[in-house]
């Protein structure tokens, strides 16, 4: 073998060498996204689920005040049943906005009824219902980081080329199709 063979052969496997590692930190990487955009929406599915508990003690606490009030709470039961039936974040995001809308009805009706303002139950449960909101932002923004890293990392030059074939897809966002819907959290401050 002359010495331009072995320098042929040496660049060959020097260039497999490179892509073969290139590949692998490329699809472990896929992996590593993956695996935490899925975390990120069990994270959401979480914080929907403890919203979702805490609304029969909100309805009950207001329906000893306002027992006429029976649209409201099927509105609200409604609400918390298509919560917990969603699959995925196009679900998740239309039962926000339905969520939203029966939580801001329920807080229009306890306006009206002082002594509920002043239970400690109530107060509570407002309180509850806060930090839980606050928590599902909070995930929705993790989640929705997770998937912009995700989306990002297929869709550039040259992983666009080959990752679809390892069985890669670009994952859904989390977003609110109603975005007045939330653009104010629901009055639970009295």
């Amino acid at each position: 073998m002359d010495f331009t063979a072995l320098i042929v052969i040496g660049v060959i496997v020097l260039l497999v060498v490179i892509i073969g590692g290139y590949l692998w930190s490329t699809y472990n990487g896929l992996v590593t996204l993956n695996v935490r955009v899925d975390e990120a929406w069990s994270d959401i599915t979480v914080q929907l689920k403890r919203r979702a508990d805490l609304i029969p003690n909100l309805i009950e606490a207001v329906k000893g005040y306002a027992a006429h009030e029976s649209q409201v709470f099927e509105n609200v039961t409604k609400a918390r049943a298509e919560t917990l039936a969603v699959s995925g974040p196009a679900d998740a995001a239309a039962a926000e906005n339905h969520m939203q809308a029966a939580l801001k009805s329920i807080f229009a009706v306890a306006e009206a009824y002082p002594q509920l303002q002043a239970s400690q139950n109530f107060l509570q449960l407002q309180g509850e219902l806060v930090d839980t909101e606050d928590k599902i932002q909070a995930s929705r923004r993790f989640y929705n980081g997770g998937v912009r890293e995700l989306n990002t990392k297929i869709k550039v030059f040259p992983n666009t080329l080959f990752v679809r074939n390892l069985g890669f897809t670009e994952r859904e966002f989390f977003e609110v199709t109603d975005s007045a819907s939330i653009a104010e959290p629901p009055r639970v401050q009295f």
